[in-house]
């Protein structure tokens, strides 16, 4: 009870992820990161990493990887800001951050060197187009980790002393960290941190797609929602039927039900990660859940359900 593990929130988006993230960030035994951190499994993170390193390795896919993870951790990252204006290393803390991300790559890097660049202009053979002398780019081998273990060992380590150092300067033991498609990438953040527990927040799927039409970042038509939401949901079905998730530390909650019942839910939520039921700031309120839902009509809905009506009673709906 005094020690609970780390926990990883996912969902489709619009599904709760962020207030579930909330309530068990307010938990005095659980610091929940304050944004979505974006490094673990978007696009040239610690994901692509782990598979350019290993199974995927050769040396050009290797260094496109720690190119992108580079970008990635000292450009995008540090650069985006949340609707409170704050960074991912501010959050964590700045100091710690930067000293992490700079003693990552000796442990990644097996060889640097420099490579002669093109001449630009109209030099040719060993004439340099002007007076200056001749470029050359940046190069690095990467490491090859045969055994997988070791370089997840590496990451994780990152994972720790951000996560871990920014738990521990709020007082509080663990984490958890909230990116809704932690929900697609399961198997890796086990293979990450195995004794972490999954929360998955699942809502009904035409409240999800009513709700990601009132959102800029997502397509603004039904039949472009259905095209973006269908896929998301047919792949974690495909997987999830595959997966042994009875042996994991896997928690499934519906968004209705916490509304529906929230002391009891909360308290049952709190007992399956391991920790002692306490009241929350935040909470899950039938109205919160409705208050974005549209009126389809029946030709719209007819093409809603050409898409969702599989995956309906497949998440446990009606």
């Amino acid at each position: 009870m005094s020690s609970p593990s780390p926990v990883f929130v996912a969902g489709t988006g619009r599904s709760g992820t962020s207030r579930l993230a909330d309530v068990i960030g307010e938990h005095p035994l659980i610091h929940r990161i304050p944004m979505e951190t974006r490094f673990l499994v978007d696009p040239g993170g610690l994901r692509d990493v782990a598979d350019a390193l290993t199974h995927r390795y050769d040396p050009t896919v290797g260094e496109d990887a720690l190119h992108r993870l580079s970008d990635l951790l000292t450009v995008r990252v540090p650069g985006r800001r949340d609707d409170r204006g704050r960074t991912v290393p501010e959050l964590v803390g700045e100091g710690r951050y930067r000293d992490a991300v700079q003693q990552l790559w000796p442990l990644l890097v097996a060889h640097t060197f420099d490579e002669p660049a093109p001449a630009e202009g109209f030099g040719d053979g060993d004439r340099p187009a002007g007076p200056f002398g001749p470029p050359s780019r940046r190069r690095v081998v990467p490491r090859y980790f045969r055994d997988r273990g070791d370089l997840l060992g590496i990451l994780r380590d990152l994972v720790d002393t951000l996560f871990e150092g920014a738990a521990a300067d709020a007082g509080k033991p663990t984490w958890c960290e909230k990116t809704p498609f932690n929900l697609l990438c399961m198997g890796f953040l086990w293979e990450l941190v195995p004794e972490a527990t999954i929360v998955h927040v699942t809502r009904h799927p035409v409240a999800v797609l009513a709700s990601h039409l009132a959102q800029p970042w997502a397509p603004s038509t039904v039949d472009g929602a259905l095209a973006y939401l269908g896929p998301i949901y047919h792949r974690w079905l495909a997987w999830r039927d595959t997966a042994d998730l009875a042996g994991r530390r896997y928690v499934e909650v519906k968004a209705e039900d916490l509304a529906a019942d929230w002391p009891g839910q909360r308290r049952a939520l709190f007992e399956r990660l391991g920790v002692g039921d306490v009241t929350t700031r935040s909470t899950f309120e039938a109205h919160r859940l409705a208050h974005r839902d549209r009126r389809f009509d029946d030709e719209t809905r007819a093409r809603i359900d050409a898409v969702l009506g599989p995956v309906v009673p497949a998440m446990g709906y009606a």
